[in-house]
Protein backbone atom coordinates (compact mmCIF):
# COMPACT_ATOMS: atom_id res chain seq x y z
CA UNK A 1 0.00 0.00 0.00
CA UNK A 2 2.83 2.39 0.91
CA UNK A 3 4.62 1.67 -2.37
CA UNK A 4 1.39 2.23 -4.31
CA UNK A 5 0.83 5.58 -2.56
CA UNK A 6 4.42 6.64 -3.32
CA UNK A 7 3.99 5.64 -6.97
CA UNK A 8 0.71 7.57 -7.19
CA UNK A 9 2.34 10.68 -5.72
CA UNK A 10 5.31 10.40 -8.08
CA UNK A 11 2.97 9.96 -11.04
CA UNK A 12 0.91 12.99 -9.98
CA UNK A 13 4.04 15.13 -9.55
CA UNK A 14 5.33 14.04 -12.93
CA UNK A 15 2.03 14.92 -14.59
CA UNK A 16 1.95 18.31 -12.88
CA UNK A 17 5.50 19.05 -14.04
CA UNK A 18 4.69 18.00 -17.60
CA UNK A 19 1.55 20.16 -17.59
CA UNK A 20 3.54 23.13 -16.28
CA UNK A 21 6.18 22.59 -18.93
CA UNK A 22 3.58 22.24 -21.69
CA UNK A 23 1.79 25.37 -20.46
CA UNK A 24 5.07 27.30 -20.39
CA UNK A 25 5.90 26.03 -23.86
CA UNK A 26 2.49 27.05 -25.20
CA UNK A 27 2.82 30.46 -23.55
CA UNK A 28 6.29 30.90 -25.01
CA UNK A 29 5.06 29.96 -28.49
CA UNK A 30 2.12 32.36 -28.15
CA UNK A 31 4.46 35.21 -27.14
CA UNK A 32 6.75 34.50 -30.10
CA UNK A 33 3.75 34.39 -32.45
CA UNK A 34 2.42 37.71 -31.12
CA UNK A 35 5.84 39.38 -31.37
CA UNK A 36 6.30 38.09 -34.91
CA UNK A 37 2.88 39.33 -36.10
CA UNK A 38 2.27 42.21 -33.67
CA UNK A 39 0.90 44.49 -36.41
CA UNK A 40 -1.91 42.04 -37.16
CA UNK A 41 -2.79 41.69 -33.49
CA UNK A 42 -3.01 45.49 -33.12
CA UNK A 43 -5.40 45.59 -36.11
CA UNK A 44 -7.44 42.80 -34.46
CA UNK A 45 -7.41 44.66 -31.15
CA UNK A 46 -9.25 47.69 -32.59
CA UNK A 47 -12.58 45.92 -33.37
CA UNK A 48 -12.33 43.93 -30.13
CA UNK A 49 -12.04 47.17 -28.12
CA UNK A 50 -14.89 48.77 -30.09
CA UNK A 51 -17.17 45.77 -29.45
CA UNK A 52 -16.21 45.76 -25.75
CA UNK A 53 -16.98 49.48 -25.38
CA UNK A 54 -20.10 49.84 -27.50
CA UNK A 55 -21.67 46.34 -27.23
CA UNK A 56 -20.67 44.93 -23.85
CA UNK A 57 -20.16 48.21 -21.97
CA UNK A 58 -23.82 49.32 -22.23
CA UNK A 59 -24.92 45.97 -20.75
CA UNK A 60 -24.20 47.50 -17.35
CA UNK A 61 -27.29 49.64 -17.85
CA UNK A 62 -29.56 46.62 -18.40
CA UNK A 63 -30.07 46.40 -14.66
CA UNK A 64 -32.47 49.36 -14.84
CA UNK A 65 -34.96 46.88 -16.34
CA UNK A 66 -35.11 45.33 -12.87
CA UNK A 67 -35.31 48.66 -11.02
CA UNK A 68 -37.55 51.72 -10.74
CA UNK A 69 -34.90 53.88 -12.31
CA UNK A 70 -34.85 57.54 -11.28
CA UNK A 71 -32.13 59.58 -13.04
CA UNK A 72 -31.42 61.73 -9.96
CA UNK A 73 -30.76 58.59 -7.87
CA UNK A 74 -28.67 56.89 -10.53
CA UNK A 75 -28.60 53.19 -11.36
CA UNK A 76 -27.18 52.10 -8.01
CA UNK A 77 -29.52 54.31 -5.98
CA UNK A 78 -32.73 53.25 -7.71
CA UNK A 79 -35.03 50.74 -6.04
CA UNK A 80 -34.80 47.08 -7.09
CA UNK A 81 -38.21 45.73 -8.21
CA UNK A 82 -37.26 42.45 -9.90
CA UNK A 83 -39.53 41.33 -12.74
CA UNK A 84 -42.22 43.96 -12.10
CA UNK A 85 -41.84 45.72 -15.47
CA UNK A 86 -41.73 42.44 -17.42
CA UNK A 87 -44.97 41.30 -15.75
CA UNK A 88 -46.61 44.67 -16.42
CA UNK A 89 -45.69 44.44 -20.11
CA UNK A 90 -46.96 40.86 -20.49
CA UNK A 91 -50.22 41.74 -18.70
CA UNK A 92 -50.76 44.96 -20.66
CA UNK A 93 -53.54 45.18 -23.26
CA UNK A 94 -50.94 46.12 -25.91
CA UNK A 95 -48.84 42.97 -25.50
CA UNK A 96 -50.71 40.73 -27.96
CA UNK A 97 -50.98 43.50 -30.57
CA UNK A 98 -47.27 44.37 -30.38
CA UNK A 99 -46.12 40.74 -30.52
CA UNK A 100 -48.55 39.94 -33.34
CA UNK A 101 -47.55 42.94 -35.47
CA UNK A 102 -43.83 42.37 -34.89
CA UNK A 103 -43.97 38.68 -35.82
CA UNK A 104 -46.24 39.11 -38.85
CA UNK A 105 -44.16 41.97 -40.30
CA UNK A 106 -40.94 40.03 -39.72
CA UNK A 107 -42.24 36.79 -41.22
CA UNK A 108 -43.78 38.68 -44.14
CA UNK A 109 -40.43 40.40 -44.75
CA UNK A 110 -38.58 37.09 -44.48
CA UNK A 111 -40.91 35.18 -46.83
CA UNK A 112 -41.07 37.99 -49.39
CA UNK A 113 -37.55 39.36 -49.14
CA UNK A 114 -35.28 36.37 -48.49
CA UNK A 115 -35.68 34.43 -51.79
CA UNK A 116 -35.57 37.45 -54.12
CA UNK A 117 -31.85 38.30 -53.66
CA UNK A 118 -31.04 34.61 -54.28
CA UNK A 119 -33.08 34.59 -57.50
CA UNK A 120 -31.47 37.89 -58.58
CA UNK A 121 -27.96 36.53 -57.89
CA UNK A 122 -28.67 33.33 -59.86
CA UNK A 123 -30.07 35.37 -62.76
CA UNK A 124 -27.10 37.76 -62.84
CA UNK A 125 -24.70 34.82 -62.65
CA UNK A 126 -26.26 33.38 -65.82
CA UNK A 127 -26.22 36.72 -67.65
CA UNK A 128 -23.75 36.66 -70.57
CA UNK A 129 -23.92 40.38 -71.45
CA UNK A 130 -21.44 42.26 -69.24
CA UNK A 131 -22.98 45.67 -69.98
CA UNK A 132 -26.51 44.50 -69.17
CA UNK A 133 -25.29 42.77 -66.01
CA UNK A 134 -23.53 45.94 -64.77
CA UNK A 135 -26.59 48.06 -65.59
CA UNK A 136 -28.90 45.75 -63.62
CA UNK A 137 -26.47 45.68 -60.69
CA UNK A 138 -26.25 49.47 -60.59
CA UNK A 139 -30.04 49.87 -60.78
CA UNK A 140 -30.73 47.27 -58.07
CA UNK A 141 -27.88 48.35 -55.74
CA UNK A 142 -28.71 52.09 -55.84
CA UNK A 143 -31.87 52.04 -53.64
CA UNK A 144 -29.86 50.60 -50.74
CA UNK A 145 -27.95 53.88 -50.44
CA UNK A 146 -31.10 56.00 -50.17
CA UNK A 147 -31.65 57.14 -46.58
CA UNK A 148 -34.72 55.94 -44.69
CA UNK A 149 -36.18 59.44 -44.51
CA UNK A 150 -35.86 59.95 -48.28
CA UNK A 151 -37.23 56.46 -48.92
CA UNK A 152 -40.36 57.12 -46.85
CA UNK A 153 -40.74 60.49 -48.57
CA UNK A 154 -40.70 58.72 -51.96
CA UNK A 155 -43.28 56.18 -50.72
CA UNK A 156 -45.60 58.95 -49.49
CA UNK A 157 -45.30 60.81 -52.80
CA UNK A 158 -45.99 57.70 -54.90
CA UNK A 159 -48.99 56.71 -52.76
CA UNK A 160 -50.42 60.21 -52.28
CA UNK A 161 -54.25 60.13 -52.81
CA UNK A 162 -54.16 63.45 -54.67
CA UNK A 163 -51.01 63.41 -56.80
CA UNK A 164 -49.45 59.95 -56.39
CA UNK A 165 -48.69 57.98 -59.54
CA UNK A 166 -50.50 54.87 -58.23
CA UNK A 167 -53.73 56.77 -57.68
CA UNK A 168 -53.32 58.49 -61.05
CA UNK A 169 -53.40 55.06 -62.69
CA UNK A 170 -56.40 54.02 -60.58
CA UNK A 171 -58.31 57.14 -61.64
CA UNK A 172 -57.24 56.60 -65.26
CA UNK A 173 -59.10 53.29 -65.27
CA UNK A 174 -62.17 54.78 -63.60
CA UNK A 175 -61.40 53.90 -59.99
CA UNK A 176 -61.49 56.07 -56.89
CA UNK A 177 -58.24 57.24 -55.26
CA UNK A 178 -57.13 55.28 -52.19
CA UNK A 179 -55.44 56.82 -49.17
CA UNK A 180 -53.04 53.89 -48.68
CA UNK A 181 -51.31 55.28 -45.61
CA UNK A 182 -54.64 55.71 -43.82
CA UNK A 183 -55.64 52.08 -44.44
CA UNK A 184 -54.20 49.74 -41.76
CA UNK A 185 -54.58 46.70 -44.04
CA UNK A 186 -52.15 48.20 -46.58
CA UNK A 187 -49.38 49.12 -44.14
CA UNK A 188 -47.56 45.78 -43.92
CA UNK A 189 -47.45 45.24 -47.69
CA UNK A 190 -46.19 48.79 -48.30
CA UNK A 191 -43.52 48.39 -45.61
CA UNK A 192 -42.35 44.95 -46.76
CA UNK A 193 -42.30 45.42 -50.54
CA UNK A 194 -40.63 48.83 -50.36
CA UNK A 195 -37.98 47.17 -48.19
CA UNK A 196 -37.59 44.34 -50.70
CA UNK A 197 -37.10 46.87 -53.51
CA UNK A 198 -34.56 48.81 -51.45
CA UNK A 199 -32.50 45.87 -50.23
CA UNK A 200 -32.65 43.10 -52.82
CA UNK A 201 -29.70 44.29 -54.92
CA UNK A 202 -27.34 44.85 -52.03
CA UNK A 203 -28.38 41.59 -50.35
CA UNK A 204 -27.59 39.66 -53.54
CA UNK A 205 -23.89 40.58 -53.37
CA UNK A 206 -23.03 37.84 -50.89
CA UNK A 207 -24.79 35.22 -53.05
CA UNK A 208 -22.98 36.45 -56.17
CA UNK A 209 -19.70 36.06 -54.26
CA UNK A 210 -20.71 32.52 -53.20
CA UNK A 211 -21.57 31.63 -56.81
CA UNK A 212 -18.18 32.93 -57.94
CA UNK A 213 -16.54 30.44 -55.56
CA UNK A 214 -18.16 27.37 -57.14
CA UNK A 215 -15.64 25.15 -58.91
CA UNK A 216 -16.02 25.67 -62.72
CA UNK A 217 -15.14 22.02 -63.32
CA UNK A 218 -18.52 21.06 -61.84
CA UNK A 219 -20.25 23.00 -64.60
CA UNK A 220 -17.93 21.51 -67.21
CA UNK A 221 -18.71 18.00 -66.00
CA UNK A 222 -22.45 18.78 -66.00
CA UNK A 223 -22.24 20.09 -69.58
CA UNK A 224 -20.39 16.95 -70.67
CA UNK A 225 -23.19 14.88 -69.09
CA UNK A 226 -25.73 16.83 -71.16
CA UNK A 227 -27.20 18.98 -68.37
CA UNK A 228 -29.20 22.00 -69.49
CA UNK A 229 -28.75 25.48 -68.00
CA UNK A 230 -31.72 24.99 -65.65
CA UNK A 231 -30.35 21.63 -64.51
CA UNK A 232 -26.94 23.20 -63.79
CA UNK A 233 -28.59 25.95 -61.78
CA UNK A 234 -30.59 23.40 -59.78
CA UNK A 235 -27.90 20.75 -59.28
CA UNK A 236 -24.68 22.85 -59.17
CA UNK A 237 -25.36 26.50 -58.31
CA UNK A 238 -28.03 26.10 -55.65
CA UNK A 239 -26.18 23.33 -53.72
CA UNK A 240 -23.03 25.45 -54.00
CA UNK A 241 -24.58 28.45 -52.24
CA UNK A 242 -26.74 26.41 -49.84
CA UNK A 243 -24.35 26.81 -46.83
CA UNK A 244 -24.41 30.60 -47.30
CA UNK A 245 -28.20 30.56 -47.61
CA UNK A 246 -28.50 28.49 -44.42
CA UNK A 247 -26.27 30.81 -42.38
CA UNK A 248 -28.14 33.93 -43.53
CA UNK A 249 -31.50 32.26 -42.90
CA UNK A 250 -30.44 31.41 -39.34
CA UNK A 251 -29.33 35.00 -38.76
CA UNK A 252 -32.60 36.32 -40.20
CA UNK A 253 -34.60 34.09 -37.86
CA UNK A 254 -32.44 35.32 -34.99
CA UNK A 255 -33.60 38.88 -35.61
CA UNK A 256 -37.23 38.07 -36.32
CA UNK A 257 -38.40 40.15 -33.35
CA UNK A 258 -36.15 43.08 -34.21
CA UNK A 259 -38.15 45.19 -36.63
CA UNK A 260 -36.36 48.53 -36.94
CA UNK A 261 -38.31 51.51 -35.62
CA UNK A 262 -37.02 54.22 -37.99
CA UNK A 263 -38.97 53.41 -41.15
CA UNK A 264 -42.09 52.29 -39.29
CA UNK A 265 -42.06 55.43 -37.15
CA UNK A 266 -41.87 57.63 -40.24
CA UNK A 267 -44.71 55.74 -41.95
CA UNK A 268 -46.83 55.48 -38.83
CA UNK A 269 -49.89 57.61 -38.09
CA UNK A 270 -52.92 57.42 -35.84
CA UNK A 271 -55.01 55.77 -38.57
CA UNK A 272 -52.69 52.80 -39.24
CA UNK A 273 -51.44 52.37 -35.66
CA UNK A 274 -53.40 49.14 -35.18
CA UNK A 275 -51.20 47.33 -37.75
CA UNK A 276 -48.00 49.40 -37.59
CA UNK A 277 -47.21 49.48 -33.89
CA UNK A 278 -44.36 47.07 -33.09
CA UNK A 279 -42.11 46.46 -30.09
CA UNK A 280 -39.36 48.82 -31.27
CA UNK A 281 -41.74 51.77 -31.78
CA UNK A 282 -43.37 51.01 -28.42
CA UNK A 283 -39.96 51.06 -26.72
CA UNK A 284 -39.20 54.39 -28.43
CA UNK A 285 -42.44 55.95 -27.18
CA UNK A 286 -42.14 54.60 -23.66
CA UNK A 287 -38.45 55.42 -23.27
CA UNK A 288 -37.98 58.74 -25.04
CA UNK A 289 -41.44 60.27 -25.12
CA UNK A 290 -42.90 59.05 -21.82
CA UNK A 291 -39.54 58.80 -19.94
CA UNK A 292 -40.43 55.33 -18.57
CA UNK A 293 -36.83 54.19 -18.75
CA UNK A 294 -37.09 51.02 -16.68
CA UNK A 295 -40.24 49.82 -18.43
CA UNK A 296 -38.82 50.44 -21.92
CA UNK A 297 -35.53 48.73 -20.94
CA UNK A 298 -37.50 45.71 -19.72
CA UNK A 299 -39.45 45.50 -22.99
CA UNK A 300 -36.23 45.81 -25.02
CA UNK A 301 -34.53 43.11 -22.93
CA UNK A 302 -37.55 40.82 -23.29
CA UNK A 303 -37.35 41.27 -27.06
CA UNK A 304 -33.60 40.51 -27.11
CA UNK A 305 -34.03 37.34 -25.04
CA UNK A 306 -36.78 36.06 -27.38
CA UNK A 307 -34.49 36.75 -30.36
CA UNK A 308 -31.64 34.80 -28.75
CA UNK A 309 -33.91 31.84 -27.98
CA UNK A 310 -35.18 31.80 -31.58
CA UNK A 311 -31.60 31.98 -32.88
CA UNK A 312 -30.53 29.05 -30.69
CA UNK A 313 -33.55 26.93 -31.73
CA UNK A 314 -33.14 27.59 -35.47
CA UNK A 315 -29.39 26.95 -35.25
CA UNK A 316 -30.02 23.64 -33.46
CA UNK A 317 -32.56 22.58 -36.09
CA UNK A 318 -30.19 23.54 -38.92
CA UNK A 319 -27.39 21.57 -37.28
CA UNK A 320 -29.55 18.47 -37.02
CA UNK A 321 -30.86 18.72 -40.57
CA UNK A 322 -27.48 19.48 -42.15
CA UNK A 323 -23.85 20.24 -41.41
CA UNK A 324 -24.14 24.04 -41.64
CA UNK A 325 -24.77 26.09 -38.49
CA UNK A 326 -23.46 29.12 -36.63
CA UNK A 327 -21.99 27.01 -33.84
Amino acid sequence: MVKENVLDKNTTLALEKSNQLSFKQRLSKAKKRIMRHWQLYIILLIPVVLVAIFSYGPMYGLQIAFKDYIPSYGIEGSKWVGFKHFINFINSHQFSRLIGNTITISLYSLIAGFPIPIILALALNECTSTKFKKAVQMITYAPHFISTVVMVGIILLILSPSSGIINQFIQLFGGKPIDFMAKPEWFKSIYVWSGVWQGMGYSSIIYIAALAGIDPTLHEAAIVDGASRWQRIWHVNIPGILPTVTILLIMNFGSIMSVGYEKILLMQNSLNMAKSDVISTFVYRMGLESAQYSFSAAVGLFNAVINFILLAIVNMVAKKLGETSLW
